[in-house]
């Protein structure tokens, strides 16, 4: 059935009263504590088992005939905000608190377009964040707009704003108020970052432009991912699931990017289903978590390969992650039992989930999964390694040389349409179950809320009062979500604006036979191979113009957050990934009838668009916001910005960590977008001259601040260096980068601190 194109949405009521709107906020974040350059040895990341490709043949200008040619294009940019006072986006727990910075996350540009028409290209963008979303894409736009008609190609039928959906970066940028409300609102300065930072990577991509080819390859990564919600999983067909081998999928695809010229590589796109939550929300270091890892791991790589152009770009995207977990021990009870938790609801023997956590590899460090972080990402690494190396052997080359995308609104409210057997179904405004509140055995939720719970909900009968405060979902509701028991009726909430979308994006990518699917949701293992074996079968040769067999991926969660994506089957189950499915039991249908209703948008003779639809609510300029700025900062008495109160010690062998601590002020005052916080600087034995050899986005490097008087704006700064077992010996130092704001005018000062040297052996 072909797509349906509504032209209106609901608009926003009157404002809330003030007193509850605050009620809203607190009682609302309590409930839901649940997840919504030195050279490479001298870097963060041991890549002591590559040396046996330390020796690279130049690459070789490439024959023609193996491939078209298209116009490619690669950028980086910083899109690190606030790393402390605000709250993390992902696990929604009001207690994680940015207090410092692992790792700094970036925004990866990847262009592709037509040589022979310019115009027909698509930007794929892949942001260490929770996800793409409304209020960062709208900036976005803003953004490209105001450089100028040279980037007026660039437009929101082809440009795909994706997350690698850790969740540990700075939060309080959504556009909507439920996700805003354990981050206490909308912070101007953490959207900011990311919309600068995602601008400047799709300029500097557009700068790189080139002629050039893309080849595509596959590897199975079987101990990066598992399954956390298998007594869902099982409820599809038997027939369905014995067409594969695992319950998640394992295969990570490689997207490579080759300059004609000179067949240097210029980065490498990938595609695998982990969630970013090996770090644990007890964390309060902000990461790119484990596709960050893989991401920085793989670009430092680069630096001394003769395979890769300067300025290679690794992006590790998202792909059909909604119920795979990277704790892929399983998930325990720590409670002292030594069990695991129960299959069908992840509780313990008390029947609530607060202690049920999944384990990554390495959780016997106990380092808030920090370990195990790193160790998923170099499996992701590895995989993704081993494929670029044989691409030339054993890759596909993309061909059919035309490239097509297309994208629109649409509204899920109460929408009518066809399942393939003819029966007549409807989707509903946005919902949230109350399994939603149990969390997952990633991040647990709180009180007495548990997953699996479809029937009469277990939670307290204290719960049913608050929903009917916030919202009690009408009949239609209730029975268009059934067997959904409707904890939160987030869709029919507007007051003081809309809580969550009821307006998705829908977009496809295409060139030649490479397919991309751009999800607004968080879709499931067996969600993704539905939708991806349906977009495999619409794509025929009258399609993709080529008699190559079509490869699609699934990217996301992109555009619009829009929760996640369970099969009908699944959503019946109810744990968290079925009550957190927004438009009911028939949105995976809906997303598949969207968007192959649409898919002659993208034919290689294609050339109108689809009806733009409902454009969503803009709340960027109307969003609440409970955070408070910086105020000041002061120096204690006899001490001056930077000085050091603990030096390090003056000798370490290489594996211990070395700390410095200094007079500090709030990183607030300046985000150092593009810079660094904190150094490690080597001294040349001949010279006597330092070189810096790590900054903050180096995983070995760890800037953490502390408030240590707030009436007068007291502060200190402790910079750990992990040191790495195959660090070069020598005297090393330790500097601080940091800005002050002044009480009186607010003026901001740039200062620096550097420690004493130490040496490492």
């Amino acid at each position: 059935m072909a797509p349906k194109f509504p032209t209106s949405f609901r608009t926003r009521g009157r404002p809330f009263l003030a007193f509850f709107t605050i009620f809203s906020f607190f009682v609302l974040g309590a409930i839901f504590a649940v997840k919504i350059g030195g050279p490479a040895p001298q870097r963060g990341f041991d890549l002591s088992h590559h040396a046996a490709r330390a020796k690279i043949t130049e690459p070789k200008v490439r024959a023609e005939t193996k491939g078209d040619t298209y116009l490619l294009g690669v950028g980086k940019a910083d899109i690190t905000g606030p790393v402390v006072e605000i709250n993390f986006a992902g696990y929604a727990d009001l207690s994680q608190v940015g207090t410092g910075l692992r790792q700094r996350i970036f925004s990866r540009a990847f262009i592709v377009g037509d040589v022979n028409n310019p115009d027909d290209r698509f930007v794929y963008l892949v942001l260490d964040a929770q996800s793409g979303d409304t209020a960062v894409s709208f900036g976005i736009f803003d953004g490209l707009a105001a450089l100028g008609d040279e980037y007026s190609v660039y437009k929101r039928g082809n440009v795909a704003v994706t997350g690698t959906h850790a969740h540990s970066g700075p939060g309080a940028w959504f556009n909507y108020l439920l996700p805003q409300v354990t981050s206490l609102g909308f912070d101007k300065q953490s959207y900011q970052a990311i919309v600068d930072g995602a601008v400047l990577s799709i300029q500097r991509a557009h700068e790189s432009l080139t002629e050039g080819y893309l080849d595509f390859g596959a590897v199975n990564i079987t101990d990066g991912n598992l399954s956390r919600s298998l007594y869902a999983y099982l409820a599809n067909p038997a027939e369905e699931r014995a067409q594969y081998s695992d319950s998640t999928d394992k295969e990570m695809t490689v997207l490579r990017f080759q300059r004609a010229s000179d067949g240097k590589n210029m980065g490498i796109l990938t595609w695998y289903p982990v969630h970013g939550t090996s770090v644990y929300q007890n964390s309060t270091h902000v990461t790119g978590d484990n596709k960050g890892v893989a991401e920085i791991m793989f670009e430092q790589a680069m630096q001394d390969d003769d395979t890769a152009a300067d300025g290679f770009v690794a992006g590790f995207s998202q792909a059909n992650v909604g119920d795979t977990t990277p704790n892929t021990l399983g998930a325990w009870c720590d409670d002292g039992s030594s069990q695991m938790c129960s299959f069908e609801n992840s509780t313990c023997a008390n029947g609530k989930s607060q202690a049920c956590h999944g384990r990554g590899p390495l959780f016997t460090e106990l380092d808030l999964g920090i370990a195990s972080c790193y160790e998923i990402g170099k499996r992701q690494y590895d995989g993704a390694r081993s494929v670029y190396d044989s691409l030339d052997s054993s890759g596909t080359a993309v061909v059919g040389s035309t490239v097509k995308s297309f994208h629109y609104y649409h509204d899920m409210s109460f929408w009518n349409f066809q399942l393939d057997n003819g029966t007549e179904v409807q989707t509903c405004p946005a919902a949230l179950g109350y399994s939603f509140a149990a969390g997952t055995t990633d991040g647990p939720g709180a009180f007495d809320f548990t997953q699996a719970d479809s029937g009469e909900p277990s939670a307290s009968p204290v719960w049913e009062v608050v929903k009917d405060l916030l919202h009690a979902p009408t009949p239609q509701q209730q029975a268009c979500q059934n067997p959904k028991p409707v904890l939160l009726d987030v869709g029919e909430m507007t007051e003081p604006y809309a809580w969550s979308p009821n307006i998705i994006d829908v977009q496809l990518l295409r060139v030649g036979q490479f397919v991309i699917i751009i999800s607004p949701s968080e879709a499931t293992t067996m969600s993704g191979r539905r939708w991806r074996a349906a977009i495999k079968s619409a794509a025929t040769s009258d399609i993709t113009g080529t008699d190559a067999e079509p490869n699609v991926v699934l990217g996301g969660p992109a555009n619009t957050y829009a929760h996640y994506l369970a099969t009908p089957e699944e959503y019946g189950i109810q744990r968290y990934e079925g009550a957190s499915t927004l438009f009911g039991q028939w949105e995976l249908p809906a997303y598949i009838n969207l968007t192959v209703g649409a898919i002659q948008y993208i034919a290689h003779d294609a050339t109108t668009s689809p009806d733009p639809g409902p454009t969503p609510p803009d709340n960027r300029n109307t969003s609440l916001s409970f955070i408070t700025g910086v105020v000041q900062d002061n120096a204690p008495p006899g001490k001056a910005f930077g000085d050091v109160t603990a030096q390090p010690a003056p000798a370490y062998a290489r594996g211990a960590v070395v700390n410095a601590t200094f007079v500090a002020a709030n990183p607030r005052n300046n985000l150092r977008l593009e810079g660094t916080y904190a150094a490690i600087e080597m001294q040349d034995s001949a010279t006597g001259n330092w070189t810096q050899v790590r900054d903050d986005s180096d995983w070995s490097l760890v800037y953490t601040w502390t408030r240590t008087d707030t009436v007068f704006g007291y502060s200190s700064v402790t910079i750990s260096w992990e040191t790495e077992a195959d660090a070069l010996p020598g005297t090393y130092r330790t500097r601080y980068y940091g800005d002050s704001k002044a009480l009186i005018g607010g003026a901001i000062t740039a200062f620096e601190g550097v420690s004493s040297g130490y040496t490492l052996s």
